[in-house]
Parts: structure tokens; sequence; C-alpha cells
């Protein structure tokens, strides 16, 4: 997966386009994603006390498709496409992890 939660990405086509936002969570299934402060849409709620749901009209991110995100550089700040790179363990056991194309850097820490 290219795109995981808490990652920084930038949003490339759509209505919200340019914005930048942390990854909140993940849909493997669907390929859609809940950005932070992109998305925004508006629920209308009723009230529940036993949930302590006020009730009315509320603003919430909506599901974005990972096609129409791109990872953010560490270095530069700038989008990036995400490579993968194979480290050498001590015991024998390699580990995959994500790579910055733009730069280089290592995006798994």
């Amino acid at each position: 997966m290219r795109i995981r939660k808490g990652d920084q990405v930038q949003v490339i086509s759509g209505k919200d386009a340019g914005k930048k936002g942390r990854v909140l969570r993940v849909d493997r299934r669907k390929q859609r994603a809940i950005v932070e402060g992109v998305n925004i849409v508006k629920k209308h709620a009723r009230p529940n006390p036993q949930k302590g749901i006020q009730g009315g009209v509320i603003e919430q991110e909506a599901p974005v498709h990972l096609s129409n995100l791109m990872l953010i550089d560490p270095t530069s700040g700038r989008p990036t496409r995400v490579g993968h790179k194979i480290l050498a363990q001590d015991a024998g056991r390699a580990r995959k992890v994500r790579i910055a194309r733009r730069s280089g850097a290592e995006l798994d820490r």
C-alpha cells in the first residue's frame, strides 16, 4: 500500500486539489482514505442523548480515492511518487520500506 494512516498527503485532483492534510483512516478494500480537512461534507444528524450526539448539521470529512492523493516528500515538502526499497537485516530477514522518488528519503520509520 503506498498510502498509510498518519501520512502527509496532497490532493492532486477534484474540488480540493492542492490541499494538504494527514491521513486519518484508509479503506484498502474500497481504495479510499479520509484526510484531515479535505472533502468536507455536511451531514444532518438527529439528536441521540445516549450517544451524546446533540443533533443538527455536522461537518465531517468524506473519503477520497487513493488515486487522487500523493504523498508529501519529508525533505522538500512537495508531492512525490512512492517507491520501495529492500533493506538487509542482521538476522537474515529483509525489510521492505517505502521511499520518496523525488529525494530518495525513507518514508517508513
